[in-house]
C-alpha cells in the first residue's frame, strides 16, 4: 500500500497533508526515514509519525459539526487560538475535511477517514457547497450574472456558480451561492470582485447534506446513509 493511504486510512490526515508530512522528516517506516511514493507492508512494517505509531483504524468516524465564527479550521494553533477541536468530544483522532474561515460559520465535516476527506477535498470531485452570504448594499443583474459565469480571483477564473437573491432591502442582499470548488475564501473573493463587502457568511449544506437545524458549536454523528453518500459525492464505491 502506498504510505500516503496507509497514513490516511490510519486517520493521520488527507493524503495531501500526509505527503507534506513525508516530504518533512515526520515520518519513519522500520525506523527509516520515508519518502514519497514509499510502499509498505501494513501486516509488517512499523510506521511512525513524530516517534508516534499509527496503525490502520479499526472504525471510522464521520462527524457534522456546526462551526461558529470565531474558531480556526485546524487541529491546533501556534497563535493560541480557538479550535473546532474544541468543540468536539470523542476519544477518536477526528480531522477537519476541508477549511471554513475564522469568521465563517456553517456545515465543516470531521472524520478519521483520510481516504473520504481526500476524495471530497481534491478539486476533481467538483462537490458542490451551498453559502448564504449577506453583503452590503444591492447587487445589479449584472453583479449576479457575472458570479454565475465566473470572476477572476487570484489571476484565475472561478467556475459557474449558482446564485440566487434570497432577500433583499436598501441596505443589504442575503444570496446563496453553490460553488463546486474549495479555493481560499472563495466566496468572499468572488463578491469583492463585484465590488460587495461580505457581512456575514454561512455554509449550509455540501451536497445534498444540510445543516438542518444543528445548533451553532453542536455536532452529530452521520448515518451510514449519509457516509454512503459522501462517498459517492467523493467518487469512492
Amino acid at each position: 500500500m502506498r504510505l500516503n493511504k496507509y497514513l490516511a486510512d490510519c486517520g493521520v490526515a488527507s493524503r495531501r497533508a500526509c505527503d507534506k508530512l513525508i516530504a518533512e522528516g515526520a515520518v519513519r517506516v522500520n525506523g527509516k526515514p520515508a519518502t514519497l511514493g514509499t510502499d509498505v507492508n501494513e501486516a509488517k512494517d512499523s510506521v511512525t509519525v513524530n516517534g508516534r505509531r499509527v496503525t490502520l483504524a479499526k472504525k471510522h468516524y464521520y462527524l457534522m459539526l456546526h462551526k461558529p465564527k470565531g474558531y480556526v479550521t485546524t487541529v491546533s494553533d501556534e497563535l493560541g487560538r480557538k479550535t473546532v477541536m474544541d468543540l468536539v468530544n470523542i476519544k477518536a483522532r477526528v480531522y477537519p475535511v476541508g477549511r471554513l474561515d475564522y469568521d465563517t460559520e456553517g456545515l465543516l465535516l470531521l472524520t478519521s477517514d483520510g481516504q473520504l476527506s481526500n476524495a471530497l477535498t481534491r478539486p476533481s470531485s467538483e462537490v458542490p457547497k451551498t453559502y448564504i452570504a449577506r453583503v452590503s448594499g444591492q447587487l445589479s443583474d449584472a453583479d449576479i450574472n457575472r458570479l454565475r459565469n465566473g470572476v477572476m480571483i487570484d489571476g484565475k477564473q472561478t467556475l459557474p456558480a449558482i446564485v440566487s437573491v434570497a432577500e433583499k432591502d436598501a441596505h443589504h442582499t442575503r444570496l446563496q451561492i453553490t460553488i463546486t470548488e474549495g479555493r481560499n475564501r472563495q466566496i468572499k473573493k468572488m463578491l469583492e470582485a463585484v465590488g460587495s463587502e461580505v457581512e456575514f457568511l454561512k455554509r449550509v449544506s455540501i451536497g445534498d447534506l444540510r445543516l438542518g437545524g444543528l445548533s451553532r458549536g453542536k455536532y452529530r454523528f452521520l448515518t451510514d446513509r449519509e457516509v454512503q453518500y459522501l462517498k459517492s459525492l467523493g467518487g469512492i464505491k
